[in-house]
């Protein structure tokens, strides 16, 4: 194939949901010949956007791969959801990929979603390329764009290229370094002189890309200084390792729709971003030795990768994504598996165009591909050569932060649904379901409200289940503040031995779920009877006298009754104790319990006055807050009805930046008019 690690690229396009992510990718496919013309997002055309849910929703969902030569350079694409929901999609692809594009609209402003991904990038060190795109629309605004991003990242934006513009409309690009003018015509860039007007901006943005260069790389920072000045070569070679350290991001401008700056991004991409064969020396854990070892990009290695994704295919079962770091992969080979310590028989292998797979003869190191029916394989698994252990740190998921309730339309199907909830999870490692004993519901967990819809959706067309989703029931407990005593009498005569149980129980609160205690003397209620007391008092713990909810902190004693020698039972003994309860519960002054959850949010430190004032509204207690490096972390009670829909509310106060956990911190009383209200509800 003559594909080795030095002409790969494996870039991931990210950034705000509806920047113009899959239209750039769509163009760049087109440039590098690997479609014959661009689809449209709006139109479902396109090869990113394949999915049933995507091109309903005309946004993208999944993490989506396509490959294409440009230059004699084989690129790899992962197109990205800029969508919050699909937050573990963006973590896979940019596990996968060795640089990135954030995409962002001329719009003289930052999006949530392009900030969040942009300290995502620097956070994990991947090289980052900023393409400013719409320049085609009216009112593009490249100059307030580009202020906007010099202030948020001051020290790193570099931009390489100016706009030349006829209106309001780009016509063209100067390339700093080079010194050279372009102009977009049907055929490419068409090179013409430089326009007089943009010569001293020219020269300014020369100096500034020069400064940037030499500040990283010490030899070229003392020629900087001796001469004043650099060589292109040498300007290009400092950027280059901005780039690699994360230390420069450059910045370009054109119109993805209009296929307009895209061969420039190209020829950049080319130029400036770092091959997979640059790829730092990445770190694994040798299972034998119990050690941290380099994996090095090297073609010749033993066989080292990570699966960053995973699909079901109606067709072909199983696909799995797989990014090689080391040696090379090649059909009939058998890998070990050290996750789940089994080997893995390599059957056919692919390069991805989309939902087209392309069956290819192997894969080397640095690239990026698909191999199907793995039998034990999942998502963050490490396939390695037999005789190396070694395993790669798994992806880190962000853990599902709202839960929904999931009614199957047909009640025959709840276990399968169900079980192809699970599978999906399998997929999906942001997805959670589980059946709760508290509240008999089957919970859906997700990333947000449309992350679980789409599930929900993916789940009638691959099984063909209808199902309702609704908001989960809150698992409210029921118990007693005073002591009671009541008598339970079941007495029955029906011809023949008739029915009759007696017991005087009392009632009384206590630290655990149910005591159970006996004072009876004389004999009262004989000893065989009294197990069936104990029973018949536990199974109504289940069900309240107030709204029917599960009761708890109750310790019941019984203390006296009667017998028949003929018609008493363990069954009498039981009905009587299940009266006794009724009366004993409502006379010992029952109330209602509900939830309270201790949260801990992680903001910008300028988000943390909204935040402490929403908790506050929500009936939420403030226990700490503290803030280092701009970041502020809140720790708070709050009850959990309060927070069912705390996911997309924090979006909503922190512009998207606003990370949060639960975990359940006890049982309070619910204040006495929501009770009224809930108990109401709950009758009806």
């Amino acid at each position: 194939m003559g594909i080795t690690a030095k002409n790969i690229r494996n870039i991931a396009v990210v950034g705000h949901s509806g920047e113009g992510k899959t239209t750039l990718c769509e163009a760049m496919l087109f440039n590098g010949g690997a479609i014959d013309r661009m689809g449209r997002t709006e139109d479902g055309t396109t090869v990113m956007d394949f999915d049933d849910a995507e091109k309903a929703k005309k946004l993208s969902v999944y993490a989506a791969c396509a490959h294409f030569d440009w230059k004699g350079v084989k690129i790899n694409l992962i197109d990205l959801p800029g969508f919050y929901d699909f937050e573990g999609e963006r973590r896979e692809g940019l596990a996968a990929c060795g640089a990135a594009i954030l995409v962002i609209g001329a719009n003289g402003i930052i999006p949530i979603g392009a900030e969040t991904v942009i300290d995502y990038c620097l956070k994990l060190k991947k090289p980052l390329v900023i393409f400013i795109n719409g320049m085609d629309k009216p009112n593009a605004d490249y100059k307030g764009t580009l202020t906007a991003l010099k202030e948020k990242y001051a020290g790193r934006l570099a931009p390489i290229q100016i706009p030349v513009m006829q209106g309001e409309k780009m016509t063209g690009y100067v390339n700093a370094i080079q010194e050279r003018c372009y102009e977009f015509s049907t055929s490419g860039p068409k090179e013409v002189p430089l326009p007089p007007e943009l010569k001293a901006e020219m020269e300014e943005m020369q100096a500034s890309l020069m400064e940037s260069a030499a500040e990283n790389d010490e030899l070229l920072l003392d020629k900087y200084f001796s001469d004043g000045k650099l060589s292109k070569e040498d300007a290009v070679h400092g950027i280059r390792k901005g780039i690699l350290t994360g230390g420069v991001i450059p910045v370009m401008a054109g119109s993805a729709l209009t296929n307009r700056g895209v061969i420039n991004l190209l020829d950049e991409i080319v130029t400036y971003m770092p091959a997979a064969a640059d790829r730092q020396n990445t770190l694994a854990t040798d299972l034998e030795k119990d050690d941290l070892v380099a994996v090095a990009c090297e073609e010749d290695g033993p066989f080292a990768a990570q699966v960053f994704k995973t699909v079901y295919d109606p067709y072909s079962g199983r696909l799995s994504y797989i990014k090689i770091f080391r040696g090379k992969l090649k059909s009939g080979m058998t890998l070990y598996n050290p996750n789940t310590d089994s080997e893995e028989r390599i059957g056919q292998i692919f390069a991805l165009r989309g939902k087209k797979c392309e069956l290819v003869s192997e894969l080397t190191a640095g690239d990026i591909g698909a191999l199907n029916k793995l039998s034990s394989t999942l998502t963050g698994h490490t396939l390695c050569a037999q005789g190396t252990k070694i395993q790669f740190d798994p992806i880190a998921f962000p853990k599902p932060c709202l839960s929904l309730a999931v009614r199957a339309k047909d009640k025959s199907d709840e276990d399968k649904v169900f079980a192809g909830f699970s599978k999906m999870c399998e997929e999906d490692y942001t997805l959670g379901v589980e059946k709760r004993t508290d509240t008999g519901e089957l919970i859906v967990s997700g990333q947000g409200g449309i992350h679980i819809e789409i599930a929900a959706k993916k789940l009638k067309s691959r099984y063909g289940f209808d199902v309702i989703l609704s908001e989960p029931k809150i698992p409210y407990r029921e118990t007693i503040r005073a002591v009671s005593t009541a008598e339970g009498k079941h007495k029955k005569q029906s011809g023949g031995h008739g029915q009759y149980g007696h017991c005087k129980v009392r009632f009384e609160p206590c630290e655990s779920a149910f005591e159970f205690g006996d004072e009876v003397v004389g004999g009262a209620v004989p000893k065989q009877y009294i197990p069936a007391v104990e029973k018949g008092l536990r199974e109504c713990m289940t069900r309240g006298v107030l709204a029917d909810y599960p009761v708890t902190g109750v310790r019941a004693v019984l203390f006296d009754g009667s017998f028949h020698d003929v018609d008493s039972s363990e069954m009498a003994f039981k009905l009587a104790a299940a009266l006794a309860f009724k009366d004993g519960i409502l006379k010992a002054k029952p109330v209602l319990l509900e939830p309270v959850m201790k949260l801990k949010v992680a903001v910008a430190s300028e988000y943390l006055g909204g935040v402490m004032g929403d908790v506050s509204k929500r009936r939420g207690r403030i226990c700490d807050s503290h803030t280092e490096d701009g970041l502020s972390t809140v720790i708070a009670e709050v009850p959990l009805a309060e927070i069912t829909k705390y996911a997309t509310d924090l979006r909503g106060i922190t512009r998207g930046q606003g990370k949060f956990t639960t975990e359940l911190a006890r049982y309070e009383e619910v204040p006495p008019q929501l009770a009224e209200k809930i108990i109401l509800e709950a009758k009806k």
